[in-house]
Protein backbone atom coordinates (compact mmCIF):
# COMPACT_ATOMS: atom_id res chain seq x y z
CA UNK A 1 0.00 0.00 0.00
CA UNK A 2 2.84 2.39 0.89
CA UNK A 3 4.63 1.66 -2.40
CA UNK A 4 1.42 2.30 -4.30
CA UNK A 5 0.89 5.63 -2.53
CA UNK A 6 4.46 6.71 -3.32
CA UNK A 7 4.07 5.83 -6.99
CA UNK A 8 0.79 7.72 -7.43
CA UNK A 9 2.32 11.24 -7.25
CA UNK A 10 4.87 10.25 -9.89
CA UNK A 11 2.14 8.90 -12.16
CA UNK A 12 0.02 12.03 -11.69
CA UNK A 13 3.06 14.23 -12.33
CA UNK A 14 3.88 12.37 -15.55
CA UNK A 15 0.27 12.61 -16.71
CA UNK A 16 0.05 16.34 -15.98
CA UNK A 17 3.40 16.93 -17.70
CA UNK A 18 2.09 15.27 -20.86
CA UNK A 19 -1.10 17.33 -20.73
CA UNK A 20 0.97 20.48 -20.22
CA UNK A 21 3.06 19.65 -23.28
CA UNK A 22 -0.07 19.23 -25.40
CA UNK A 23 -1.52 22.51 -24.13
CA UNK A 24 1.77 24.23 -24.89
CA UNK A 25 1.51 23.05 -28.49
CA UNK A 26 -1.99 24.57 -28.71
CA UNK A 27 -0.73 28.12 -28.21
CA UNK A 28 -2.22 30.92 -30.30
CA UNK A 29 -1.33 34.55 -31.08
CA UNK A 30 -3.29 37.65 -30.11
CA UNK A 31 -1.87 40.01 -32.76
CA UNK A 32 -4.13 42.93 -31.89
CA UNK A 33 -2.82 42.99 -28.32
CA UNK A 34 0.78 41.78 -28.52
CA UNK A 35 3.20 40.78 -31.34
CA UNK A 36 2.40 37.39 -32.86
CA UNK A 37 5.65 35.81 -31.65
CA UNK A 38 4.33 36.11 -28.07
CA UNK A 39 1.59 33.49 -27.84
CA UNK A 40 -1.11 32.68 -25.35
CA UNK A 41 -1.46 29.21 -23.85
CA UNK A 42 -2.77 27.64 -20.66
CA UNK A 43 0.04 25.11 -20.27
CA UNK A 44 0.73 26.22 -16.68
CA UNK A 45 -2.70 24.83 -15.75
CA UNK A 46 -1.51 21.21 -15.18
CA UNK A 47 1.48 22.49 -13.19
CA UNK A 48 -0.83 24.58 -11.00
CA UNK A 49 -3.04 21.52 -10.44
CA UNK A 50 0.05 19.56 -9.41
CA UNK A 51 1.27 22.33 -7.13
CA UNK A 52 -2.06 22.56 -5.29
CA UNK A 53 -2.71 18.83 -5.06
CA UNK A 54 0.79 17.40 -4.56
CA UNK A 55 2.93 20.34 -3.51
CA UNK A 56 5.01 23.12 -5.12
CA UNK A 57 7.95 20.85 -5.97
CA UNK A 58 5.69 18.68 -8.12
CA UNK A 59 4.29 21.75 -9.82
CA UNK A 60 7.79 22.91 -10.72
CA UNK A 61 8.66 19.42 -11.98
CA UNK A 62 5.59 19.52 -14.26
CA UNK A 63 6.79 22.90 -15.59
CA UNK A 64 10.19 21.38 -16.32
CA UNK A 65 8.95 18.18 -17.91
CA UNK A 66 6.33 19.78 -20.15
CA UNK A 67 8.97 22.16 -21.50
CA UNK A 68 11.45 19.33 -22.09
CA UNK A 69 8.75 17.41 -23.97
CA UNK A 70 7.71 20.52 -25.91
CA UNK A 71 11.32 21.21 -26.91
CA UNK A 72 11.66 17.65 -28.19
CA UNK A 73 8.37 17.38 -30.07
CA UNK A 74 7.49 20.97 -30.92
CA UNK A 75 10.55 23.15 -30.36
CA UNK A 76 10.96 26.00 -32.84
CA UNK A 77 12.91 28.54 -30.77
CA UNK A 78 16.18 26.66 -30.19
CA UNK A 79 15.02 26.02 -26.63
CA UNK A 80 14.92 29.73 -25.75
CA UNK A 81 11.15 29.89 -25.40
CA UNK A 82 11.06 26.70 -23.37
CA UNK A 83 13.65 27.98 -20.88
CA UNK A 84 11.74 31.23 -20.45
CA UNK A 85 8.44 29.37 -20.09
CA UNK A 86 9.94 27.11 -17.43
CA UNK A 87 11.40 29.99 -15.41
CA UNK A 88 8.16 31.97 -15.39
CA UNK A 89 5.96 28.94 -14.82
CA UNK A 90 8.13 27.77 -11.93
CA UNK A 91 7.78 31.16 -10.25
CA UNK A 92 4.00 31.08 -10.71
CA UNK A 93 3.21 27.57 -9.51
CA UNK A 94 6.04 27.46 -6.97
CA UNK A 95 4.86 30.56 -5.12
CA UNK A 96 1.16 29.65 -5.46
CA UNK A 97 1.77 26.11 -4.22
CA UNK A 98 3.98 27.21 -1.35
CA UNK A 99 1.41 29.73 -0.08
CA UNK A 100 -1.45 27.25 -0.47
CA UNK A 101 0.51 24.58 1.39
CA UNK A 102 0.53 26.80 4.48
CA UNK A 103 -3.27 27.11 4.55
CA UNK A 104 -5.42 24.85 2.39
CA UNK A 105 -8.65 26.78 1.94
CA UNK A 106 -10.34 28.10 -1.17
CA UNK A 107 -9.68 31.70 -0.11
CA UNK A 108 -6.01 30.90 0.45
CA UNK A 109 -5.84 29.26 -2.99
CA UNK A 110 -7.29 32.38 -4.63
CA UNK A 111 -4.79 34.62 -2.83
CA UNK A 112 -1.94 32.24 -3.64
CA UNK A 113 -2.89 32.24 -7.33
CA UNK A 114 -3.09 36.04 -7.45
CA UNK A 115 0.30 36.42 -5.77
CA UNK A 116 1.85 33.74 -8.01
CA UNK A 117 0.43 35.31 -11.18
CA UNK A 118 1.62 38.78 -10.14
CA UNK A 119 5.09 37.45 -9.31
CA UNK A 120 5.28 35.70 -12.69
CA UNK A 121 4.29 38.92 -14.46
CA UNK A 122 6.91 40.97 -12.63
CA UNK A 123 9.65 38.38 -13.14
CA UNK A 124 8.81 38.21 -16.86
CA UNK A 125 10.34 41.66 -17.32
CA UNK A 126 13.93 40.90 -16.18
CA UNK A 127 13.86 37.36 -17.61
CA UNK A 128 12.88 38.66 -21.04
CA UNK A 129 15.06 41.77 -20.82
CA UNK A 130 18.29 40.08 -19.77
CA UNK A 131 17.90 36.62 -21.29
CA UNK A 132 15.12 35.76 -23.70
CA UNK A 133 15.04 38.74 -26.03
CA UNK A 134 18.80 39.29 -26.26
CA UNK A 135 19.19 35.64 -27.28
CA UNK A 136 16.28 35.92 -29.71
CA UNK A 137 17.82 39.10 -31.17
CA UNK A 138 21.18 37.42 -31.68
CA UNK A 139 19.61 34.35 -33.28
CA UNK A 140 16.75 35.80 -35.31
CA UNK A 141 17.61 39.20 -36.73
CA UNK A 142 18.33 41.89 -34.16
CA UNK A 143 16.60 43.85 -31.42
CA UNK A 144 15.33 46.57 -33.78
CA UNK A 145 13.04 44.08 -35.51
CA UNK A 146 11.61 42.96 -32.18
CA UNK A 147 10.91 46.50 -31.00
CA UNK A 148 9.42 47.38 -34.40
CA UNK A 149 6.88 44.57 -33.99
CA UNK A 150 5.69 46.16 -30.73
CA UNK A 151 5.65 49.63 -32.27
CA UNK A 152 3.22 48.45 -34.93
CA UNK A 153 0.71 48.10 -32.10
CA UNK A 154 1.85 51.05 -29.97
CA UNK A 155 4.29 53.54 -31.53
CA UNK A 156 5.12 54.88 -28.07
CA UNK A 157 6.98 51.68 -27.17
CA UNK A 158 10.41 53.07 -27.86
CA UNK A 159 12.65 50.63 -26.00
CA UNK A 160 12.72 46.98 -25.10
CA UNK A 161 12.04 47.75 -21.44
CA UNK A 162 9.02 49.86 -22.37
CA UNK A 163 7.74 47.06 -24.60
CA UNK A 164 8.04 44.51 -21.83
CA UNK A 165 6.30 46.72 -19.26
CA UNK A 166 3.52 47.88 -21.60
CA UNK A 167 2.83 44.52 -23.24
CA UNK A 168 4.46 41.46 -21.70
CA UNK A 169 3.85 42.23 -18.03
CA UNK A 170 0.04 42.61 -18.29
CA UNK A 171 -0.14 39.80 -20.85
CA UNK A 172 1.70 37.44 -18.50
CA UNK A 173 -0.53 38.47 -15.60
CA UNK A 174 -3.68 37.73 -17.61
CA UNK A 175 -2.20 34.39 -18.67
CA UNK A 176 -1.63 33.43 -15.04
CA UNK A 177 -5.10 34.53 -14.00
CA UNK A 178 -6.63 32.51 -16.83
CA UNK A 179 -4.74 29.41 -15.71
CA UNK A 180 -5.96 29.99 -12.15
CA UNK A 181 -9.59 30.51 -13.19
CA UNK A 182 -9.64 27.26 -15.16
CA UNK A 183 -7.90 25.49 -12.27
CA UNK A 184 -10.64 26.50 -9.83
CA UNK A 185 -13.32 25.43 -12.32
CA UNK A 186 -11.97 21.90 -12.82
CA UNK A 187 -10.11 21.12 -9.58
CA UNK A 188 -13.02 19.58 -7.70
CA UNK A 189 -14.06 17.17 -10.49
CA UNK A 190 -10.42 16.13 -10.93
CA UNK A 191 -9.64 15.82 -7.22
CA UNK A 192 -10.22 12.01 -7.05
CA UNK A 193 -7.54 11.57 -9.74
CA UNK A 194 -5.17 14.15 -8.29
CA UNK A 195 -5.45 12.97 -4.70
CA UNK A 196 -6.27 9.31 -5.25
CA UNK A 197 -9.25 9.68 -2.90
CA UNK A 198 -12.34 11.79 -2.28
CA UNK A 199 -11.30 15.37 -1.51
CA UNK A 200 -13.74 17.63 0.27
CA UNK A 201 -14.01 21.16 -1.13
CA UNK A 202 -14.53 22.35 2.43
CA UNK A 203 -10.92 21.41 3.16
CA UNK A 204 -9.37 22.82 0.03
CA UNK A 205 -10.00 24.28 -3.41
Amino acid sequence: MQAKSSIRPLVVTAMLSAVGCVLMMLDFPLPMLIPAFVKMDVSELPALLASFSLGPVYGIVVCLMKNVLAAIFHGSTLGIGEVCNFLLGAVFVGIAGLLYKRRKTRKAAVIASLVGAAAMAVVSVPVNFFFTYPVYAAAFGGMDAIIAAYQEINPNAGSLLACLILFNLPFTLVKGLLDAAICFAIYKPLSPILHGRHFSAANGI
